[in-house]
């Protein structure tokens, strides 16, 4: 029997919607990287190949996943490539070693995680960030907060934000 892992996006996204600007994130949060990475460590991440392509390389300590309707499953060293985001998460239930799968973005892989997620890591910033790119609309309705971290700027982090896992009961 394929075991089912619980689907997670993860993302920042300030009071306007905004998630990014020019292919990066509009702001530097250091606790928000932190957070990141100690929420997707050891866990397969899912990600847009312009996502992958803002950072550059894998990520160490996890399985990295990018979706490319261009790129052969070998492409980029260190990641397997699929051409559709339920092909990944296919493959990944398939394993059947995994509780849980990371979705990363960018925006167009948000949108067609939507209706699989099943929590959201959401880091949010307390502002009205300038930027190209905007979190497609989703429901709360359904939706239970199970965590909730509030933090005020600081001189490393410029903006006030919280840390909230939401889990969506289907």
């Amino acid at each position: 029997m394929i075991q089912k892992a619980t689907i997670s996006l993860i993302l920042a996204m300030a009071d306007n919607g905004t998630i990014g600007h020019n292919n990066a994130l509009p702001w530097h949060l250091p606790n928000d990287l932190k957070f990141f990475k100690n929420s997707t460590l050891g866990k397969p991440i899912i990600m847009g190949r312009k996502t992958y392509d803002s950072i550059g390389k894998p990520l160490p300590g996890r399985e990295n996943i990018v979706i490319s309707k261009s790129l052969n499953r070998h492409d980029i060293p260190g990641c397997t490539v699929f051409n559709s985001l339920l092909e990944a998460i296919n493959y990944i239930n398939e394993k059947g070693d995994q509780p849980e799968i990371m979705i990363m973005g960018g925006a167009q892989i948000y949108k067609e995680s939507l209706p699989l997620m099943d929590r959201l890591y959401l880091t949010h910033v307390h502002a009205e960030v300038e930027g190209d790119t905007k979190m497609p609309a989703f429901d709360f309705s359904n939706a239970t907060l199970t965590f909730e971290e509030k933090h005020q700027k600081d001189e490393k982090n410029r903006y006030d934000y919280t840390f909230e896992i939401w889990d969506f009961n289907a």
